[in-house]
C-alpha cells in the first residue's frame, strides 16, 4: 500500500469537465485523462462538451483538413 498518494496537478480556481463523472470540478479531482480543462469559470466548464461538439464539427467542416476531395482525385487518374 502506498504512504501518499499521487495528486493530480491543478490550482484553486481552475475548472474541470471530468468525463467519468460527468460533472464540473475545482481543483481537479480526477486524472487528466478523463477530464477537460482548466477552464476560468465554472460556467465555461459547465458548457465544455458543447464547446467540443462545436470544436468538432468546425474541424470535419474544414475544407483545409477534409481528404474526401483529395481521394476522390486519386480514383480519376
Amino acid at each position: 500500500m502506498a504512504l501518499f498518494k499521487k495528486r493530480t496537478v491543478g490550482k484553486p480556481g481552475e475548472w474541470y469537465y471530468c468525463l467519468e463523472h460527468k460533472k464540473v470540478e475545482e481543483g481537479p479531482d480526477c486524472p487528466g485523462k478523463d477530464r477537460f480543462g482548466p477552464y476560468t469559470s465554472r460556467a465555461e466548464a459547465e458548457h465544455a462538451m458543447e464547446s467540443a461538439r462545436e470544436r468538432n464539427l468546425e474541424w470535419e467542416n474544414d475544407p483545409k483538413w477534409h481528404d474526401a476531395a483529395a481521394q476522390g482525385s486519386d480514383d480519376e487518374t
